[in-house]
């Protein structure tokens, strides 16, 4: 493992740090750059890097704060106020940026680590999964045991997690097969198969299968929850019914386009 980077006591530039840690590498990612970081998070998460590593935060601790955020981000969901959607949008925003800003101190600390991708991947799956199953205690109108929204809000969490399992199992199958990682390009999620492209094709216009992101749904949650002040929770148990059939949608085409595409050869 390459010996971490000397810090300064002063801790590094802006202009260092945008060098070191933003590569074109990670600005040009096609899967794993979300549109949120390269419309602005990436331009502010240097100044919070910067602010963690005078801290003495390890990327992995960075990580850690993220996954609290989706946490939270999860929980302010379930209150079912407007004010509680304000702070599931505003945590999911944390937790983004955080997402930035641990990438960030690992590349310059130099020590990107299996455990770091790990962690990144049990924060990511807390916020989609954990909203997903909150909008359905939103939709109850608060925390019950059982009932039929609390029943929907459980399925939606799981076909999310289903969703994202079908993208890592990639990795991991690629892996037991002693094949190299898969090229994060986009010509390699294309389809060959006709029925299969062209429903791609569409989805790319009609990108619902995109609103499984804790940003989208984070503020899915907060129109329904505007809509609601005049609506009396109808538009949030409108919204849970929409994303649960448009999660069954997506579990079935995103695993015809994983077995038809070039991803598993």
């Amino acid at each position: 493992m390459p010996e971490p980077r000397p810090t300064a006591p002063g801790g590094p530039t802006i202009a260092e740090l945008r060098d070191v840690t933003q590569p074109p590498s990670v600005r040009t990612r096609a899967g794993a750059e979300h549109w949120v970081a390269s419309a602005y998070l990436r331009d502010i998460s240097p100044y919070l890097t910067r602010v963690l590593l005078r801290a003495g935060f390890s990327a992995n601790g960075v990580t850690w704060l993220m996954i609290l955020s989706a946490a939270l981000a999860a929980v302010a969901t379930g209150w079912s106020s407007v004010v509680g959607a304000v702070l599931a949008v505003l945590f999911v925003q944390l937790q983004m940026l955080l997402d930035c800003s641990d990438g960030e101190v690992a590349r310059w600390r130099r020590t990107s680590s299996p455990l770091g991708v790990y962690l990144d991947r049990i924060g990511h799956y807390v916020a989609e999964c954990g909203i997903a199953v909150a909008l359905g205690v939103r939709a109850t109108g608060g925390l019950a045991l059982s009932g039929v929204w609390i029943s929907a809000g459980l399925l939606l969490g799981l076909l999310v997690a289903l969703n994202k399992v079908e993208n890592d199992l990639v990795h991991v199958s690629r892996h037991y097969a002693g094949m190299a990682q898969v090229r994060d390009a986009e010509a390699v999620k294309v389809p060959t198969r006709g029925v299969v492209r062209r429903a791609r094709q569409v989805a790319r216009f009609v990108p619902f299968h995109r609103v499984f992101h804790s940003v989208e749904l984070s503020l899915l949650v907060l129109v329904a929850a505007l809509v609601d002040l005049v609506a009396d929770g109808a538009a949030t148990r409108v919204l849970l019914a929409a994303l649960v059939a448009a999660a069954l949608v997506t579990v079935v085409g995103h695993l015809a386009a994983v077995l038809t595409s070039s991803r598993l050869r």
